[in-house]
């Protein structure tokens, strides 16, 4: 593909990495199946083993297609801003090294971008399927989007149809057009777990067509030791949910929200709802006294900043129902839900 006489690629997929030396192999083999139709960004975010080493092997063996970045260690966050500052595609999508993309799947990815690009219909957002894989019990969970998003057609904010309680867009799922992140000046924190809160989040406002392929394209590993996403340091790391939260609930007011198409606006409302729900999960799972003053802080510093988005998120949506309930109760439903939620995912 062709910017004027320069060549451009198609996607260019950015590759956090830390300490990545067991399976980065596996996870940029399955990007390279893209060929010269895409570009891989490995940041090497101050790795200490041959993270680094195996990163500038790829690069010396397909120059073209694949670039190293390496940086002191800076956290997720850090890896994907230098990977949305290093990106050339029409398209950005972030694969965590320890995760891959499946090939039959990559190559209908790829057709689709390339007959939009033809037609000059390039959306600003796309949709694919991903897959929990749980190597260490031989289990999968697979999450579609075809209850909200129609397949394999341009969709405005008005054909999105309402999603559900426990539905929700994640990282995994999402291939942002690399104009609209840059439009959005989405800049995520350092050194803080969960930052694809913000990402998935930010860039929102700026999107306005979503195409969905309904196809199984990110396999994301689940179950390794030492993730952020398991149960215990999701309960550990609470501190660092709200440090993301606090970013998130002063990004846009309320008038600004309100101002998007209905559809937009309904969806992002959702969106910040979900991560509130998940916000009040990391906080109740180890229930105490330091916990519940770092929680009534944040909500207060939300209050005071961001009052109109405060109140509407707080008094007129579903999750108000939490805060009706004696704690004990509140607790309860809340662990509850989560344990529903894992149990159809497979998650842990």
């Amino acid at each position: 593909m062709r910017r004027g006489n320069a060549i451009m690629k198609y996607i260019s997929f950015v590759v956090p990495s830390y300490n990545s030396e067991k399976y980065l192999n596996k996870c940029i083999d399955s990007l390279l199946y893209g060929g010269e139709d895409v570009e891989i960004i490995i940041v090497n975010d101050g790795s200490i083993d041959r993270t680094l080493e195996i990163a500038l092997e790829y690069q010396n063996k397909y120059p073209t297609i694949v670039k190293v970045v390496d940086q002191e260690n800076g956290g997720h966050g850090s890896g994907l801003n230098a990977g949305i500052k290093n990106a050339t595609g029409l398209y950005f999508k972030c694969v965590d090294s320890d995760d891959w993309v499946e090939q039959d799947s990559y190559k209908k990815v790829l057709d689709v971008l390339k007959s939009n690009h033809e037609l000059n219909n390039d959306p600003d957002l796309y949709l694919t399927n991903y897959v929990f894989e749980r190597l260490d019990c031989n289990k999968q969970y697979i999450h579609k989007n075809t209850k909200a998003f129609a397949p394999n057609k341009m969709l405005s904010w008005a054909d999105v149809k309402k999603l559900g309680l426990s539905e929700y867009i994640v990282m995994h799922s999402m291939i942002y057009k690399l104009d609209v992140l840059k439009e959005s000046k989405v800049n995520l924190p350092l050194h803080t777990y969960y930052v694809d809160n913000i990402f998935t989040f930010v860039p929102l406002k700026y999107v306005k067509s979503i195409y969905y392929i309904d196809t199984n394209f990110y396999r994301y590993y689940v179950g390794r030791e030492g993730q952020s996403v398991t149960f215990e340091n999701m309960t550990k790391n609470y501190k660092m949910q709200i440090k993301v939260m606090r970013e998130l609930s002063l990004v846009y007011s309320y008038d600004e929200l309100k101002a998007l198409p209905k559809g937009q606006r309904k969806f992002m409302m959702h969106d910040l709802i979900i991560k509130s729900f998940l916000t009040l999960f990391y906080v109740m799972a180890d229930y105490n006294k330091e916990r519940k003053y770092d929680y009534d802080e944040y909500f207060k510093e939300f209050k005071k900043q961001n009052r109109s988005l405060y109140y509407k998120l707080r008094y007129r949506t579903y999750f108000l129902f939490p805060f009706t309930l004696i704690m004990p109760l509140r607790r309860f439903v809340v662990m509850s839900v989560y344990k529903k939620v894992v149990k159809k995912t497979n998650w842990q």
